[in-house]
């Protein structure tokens, strides 16, 4: 019987140095920056035997995030068309809204929960996250969880 994975979302700052190096690898050698390994770990300050123990096992959000269902706890300012230019940043992005729950506004605000298919993704989810935070009215956005 094979025992299955558990994934967590973790902050970058509470990571040893080794896997934040062994990332710093996987992207410059993604980015085509360096040819080999020995390079991409060398310009890290590496060793390749820690990058060889972590590079199966870690890896950035927008790519755990891909061809899945990303559900998201947004704090939205009552005004109108915010909602709308949320709607809109996600669709322009090739996002498919699934669910849409918005509470009743309460002291100005309304907590709204989407699900988002992100198969057809044009950018990375990373990406469409700081667009979203950046839109006015967009007071709190939250990460739940994904399938």
């Amino acid at each position: 019987m094979t025992e299955k994975s558990t994934f967590y979302l973790v902050k970058e700052e509470i990571l040893p140095e080794a896997i934040k190096k062994t990332i710093k690898v996987k992207e410059v050698l993604k980015r085509g920056e360096v040819k080999t390994i020995n390079e991409a770990v060398e310009k890290m300050g590496l060793s390749r035997s820690a990058y060889y123990k972590y590079k199966d096992f870690v890896f950035p959000f927008y790519e755990a995030s891909r061809e899945k269902i990303i559900s998201l706890s947004i704090l939205l300012e009552h005004k109108a068309g915010v909602l709308s230019r949320v709607l809109n940043t996600i669709a322009n992005d090739g996002g498919s809204i699934l669910t849409i729950n918005q509470g009743i506004p309460l002291q100005g605000v309304a907590n709204t929960t989407l699900s988002i298919e992100t198969k057809d993704l044009l950018v990375d989810m990373e990406a469409l996250l700081d667009k979203l935070r950046m839109i006015d009215g967009v007071k709190r956005l939250e990460v739940l969880g994904q399938v």
